[in-house]
C-alpha cells in the first residue's frame, strides 16, 4: 500500500516512520526547504530529531503528485489547517480515503472536525479520525501504543486500521466518529486544568478527581452530539485523557503547569514551539456547550483563565465552591 502522510510535524513524522516499516510512505511538507533538509539528513531535525527514516519513507513537497499516487492519505496537519488540506485533496482529484490525526474544534465556527470533513469532501468519501493516547516520541521509538481509527464507513475503518496495525502499534476500528472526535478534542482542555492542578501542588487526590470529573464533562458533551458512551471509556476517551493529563510530554499539561507558576499565556505559547490545541479549543467548546445546554464547569474555568485573565487559583476556588450535588445527574 502507498500511504501519503500530510504534515511533517512530530506526530506526522512518527506515523510515517511506523507505517514505512510495512508500506511505501511519502511524508509531505509544504516547505520545500524542510523537505530537502529531511531528505539529506534522513531524519526530521526540526520536529523529531534523533529518529532515522526507514528506506521505504520518501519525502515530497508536491501535494497533488503525492495525493494522486496514494492508496490512503493520513492528514496530520494542525487543526487550523485541516479544512484547507481537505479542500486540496478534493480539488486534486484524489480518490484515496482519508484519515486525520489532528484534534480540536475549528476556530470561530466551533465545528467538530468530522463536520469540517463533511463540508469539504463528498458524502461518499471514506474518511474519519485516528485518535488515542499517543506521544510522537514514544511511537517513533517503537514503544507500545494503541489508537482507534473511526469512520462511518465500517469497511474503511477496518481496512485502514489493519494497514496501520502491527509491531508495537495496535489500531482498533470504530464507527463512532463523533465519540472518537470529541474525546480527542476535549481532553486537551482538561489537560490544561490538570497542569494547573499539578503546578499548584494540589496532589494526587485532586488530579484523580479532576480527570474523572473532566471525563464526565467530555462524555456529556459527546453524548449530546450523538456519541456512544462506551467510546468515551475507550482509547480515544479515557485513554487519551489520562495520558494527556499525566504525561510530561503533554504540551497542554505544560501550559497549565506554567500558568500555575505565574507565566503569561503569551510567553508560554511563544516558547512552546508546538501547537497546544487546548488553548484554542476551550473557547469554542464553551460556546457550543452553552448552545447545547450542557454544564461543563472545568472547561468553563479553563476558558476563564485562558481568555479572561482569571488567576488559576481563583478558578480552582470557583470549582471547589460549587454547590454539592449527586455524582451522576
Amino acid at each position: 500500500m502507498k500511504i501519503a502522510v500530510l504534515g511533517a510535524g512530530a506526530f506526522g513524522t512518527s506515523l510515517a516512520i511506523h507505517a514505512a516499516q510495512r508500506h511505501q510512505v511519502v511524508l509531505w511538507a509544504r516547505n520545500p526547504e524542510h523537505v530537502a533538509a529531511m531528505r539529506t539528513a534522513r531524519t526530521n531535525t526540526l520536529y523529531l530529531p534523533g529518529f532515522g527514516f526507514p528506506d521505504k519513507l520518501d519525502l515530497a513537497s508536491d501535494l497533488r503528485k503525492t495525493l494522486l499516487a496514494a492508496d490512503m492519505v493520513l492528514s496530520v496537519v494542525p487543526t487550523a489547517g485541516l479544512r484547507h488540506i481537505l479542500s486540496e485533496v478534493r480539488e486534486s482529484g484524489c480518490r484515496a480515503p482519508v484519515a486525520w490525526a489532528c484534534k480540536g474544534l475549528e476556530a470561530h465556527s466551533a465545528k467538530m472536525l468530522y463536520e469540517v470533513a463533511s463540508e469539504e469532501l463528498p458524502s461518499t468519501y471514506p474518511c474519519g479520525p485516528l485518535s488515542g493516547p499517543s506521544f510522537a516520541k514514544e511511537l517513533a521509538a517503537g514503544l507500545p501504543t494503541a489508537l482507534t481509527l473511526a469512520s462511518g464507513d465500517g469497511a474503511f475503518a477496518r481496512e485502514a486500521a489493519s494497514a496501520l496495525h502491527g509491531g508495537h502499534l495496535r489500531v482498533y476500528s470504530s464507527t463512532d466518529v463523533v465519540g472518537v472526535t470529541v474525546g480527542g478534542a476535549l481532553k486537551n482542555v482538561i489537560a490544561i486544568a490538570a497542569g494547573i492542578c499539578d503546578g499548584m501542588e494540589f496532589g494526587n487526590n485532586a488530579r484523580a478527581a479532576l480527570i474523572t470529573r473532566g471525563l464526565a464533562e467530555i462524555t456529556r458533551f459527546g453524548v449530546a452530539l450523538g456519541a456512544k458512551p462506551e467510546t468515551m471509556m475507550g482509547l480515544a476517551g479515557a485513554g487519551d485523557l489520562i495520558l494527556t493529563c499525566t504525561g510530561d510530554l503533554s504540551r497542554n499539561r505544560q501550559v497549565g503547569l506554567r500558568l500555575a507558576r505565574g507565566e503569561t499565556l503569551q510567553a508560554i505559547l511563544g516558547g512552546l514551539g508546538h501547537v497546544a490545541e487546548g488553548v484554542y479549543t476551550a473557547r469554542e467548546v464553551v460556546g457550543r456547550a452553552q448552545k447545547l445546554g450542557i454544564e461543563m464547569p472545568i472547561t468553563q474555568q479553563v476558558h476563564q483563565v485562558l481568555s479572561e485573565g482569571m488567576p488559576p487559583r481563583a478558578a480552582v476556588e470557583n470549582l471547589l465552591n460549587r454547590e454539592q450535588k449527586p455524582e451522576h445527574y
